[in-house]
This record gives structure tokens, C-alpha cells and sequence, in this order.
């Protein structure tokens, strides 16, 4: 596994970290899809809840994923919001909203569907606040991690790379 630590400033759209960018460039081939995409996603198919987002849909990331049949996208980017606290400023009083309720099974079940869509020999690239990535239990091996420290008192952006060796049991 490759281990990275490169310091960078903190941006709220995590697309823009020089880093995260580099990272990006060198991981990302094929059909990628972003669920959370924000602004500035790399992928051509993306989706976020708030429709002031550019982005190519605008629904619940689990409804999004749920459109794509099994094993048929190379790869995710999995950018979601990093706490219940940042669900709330994201997506609170949208049209709509996501079907959190403050379960944390919230992002279990988007993990599950990501597990489901991607290739076996697909990527997913994760980022956050732990190194989880999607998981062995999953048909996941993770390959890289890179830690982006912002300095100060800001919390690390924590970024996984995991190729998915296996299909899961359906």
C-alpha cells in the first residue's frame, strides 16, 4: 500500500486541494460517477441534492446509485458530507432532503450501494475524516492513502484508494 502525507490548505470544495488533484489525476481512468459531487468534480456524471450545485443530476445519493445496474461503473468518488453536523449545513431545508433522520446507517447503506455499481477491478476513491474507505467486507483492498493536513486546528483530509477484487454476494 502506498502512504502519502502532503500539507495543503483546507478547501471547502475538496476538489481544489493541489494534492487531492495530483491524486486524482493519476487514479482516475475510465467511467467514474460522483454522487456527492459538490462543485469542481473530475467525474462527467454527478449528482448533489442542492440544485444550485452544477451538477448532471440532482437527487438522493442513494437514489442516484441505485439507477446503475450492478458492476457497470469503473469507479466512485465518495465525497459525502463528513459528519451529521455537516449534513445538516449542507443539505438542511432542501427540497427533498436525503434520507438521513441522524441514522448513521446513512452512510452504510450508500456504501453498500457503491459496492454494488462498481466493476470488480473498479476504483473508489473516499475521502474524510477516517480511513474506512469502503471496506474488505465490501470485496475492497485498499492500495493508497493519503493524509492532506491543513495546519492549525483543522482536521486532516484522509483520502483512500480501494480496487474492488471481488463481486459481493447479491
Amino acid at each position: 500500500m502506498i502512504m502519502e502525507r502532503k500539507w495543503a490548505m483546507s478547501n471547502k470544495w475538496t476538489f481544489r486541494i493541489k494534492p487531492i488533484q495530483d491524486l486524482l489525476m493519476q487514479e482516475i481512468n475510465g467511467e467514474f460517477i460522483d454522487p456527492f459531487s459538490g462543485k469542481f468534480s473530475p467525474c462527467k456524471i454527478t449528482n448533489d441534492l442542492n440544485l444550485d450545485i452544477p451538477a448532471t443530476y440532482h437527487m438522493d445519493a442513494f437514489d442516484f446509485l441505485k439507477q446503475f445496474p450492478n458492476d457497470s461503473v469503473d469507479g466512485v468518488l465518495y465525497d459525502p458530507p463528513y459528519s451529521p453536523r455537516q449534513v445538516k449545513e449542507c443539505y438542511d431545508g432542501i427540497q427533498g432532503n436525503i434520507k438521513w433522520n441522524g441514522r448513521a446507517t446513512f452512510w452504510s447503506t450508500v456504501k453498500n450501494e457503491i459496492a454494488r455499481v462498481v466493476k470488480p477491478g473498479g476504483k473508489v476513491i473516499c475521502f474524510g475524516w477516517n480511513s474506512m474507505g469502503i471496506g474488505i467486507n465490501r470485496g475492497f483492498v485498499m492500495t493508497r492513502v493519503l493524509l492532506v493536513p491543513h495546519g492549525g486546528a483543522k482536521n486532516d483530509t484522509i483520502c483512500t484508494v480501494e480496487i474492488k477484487e471481488r463481486a459481493i454476494c447479491r
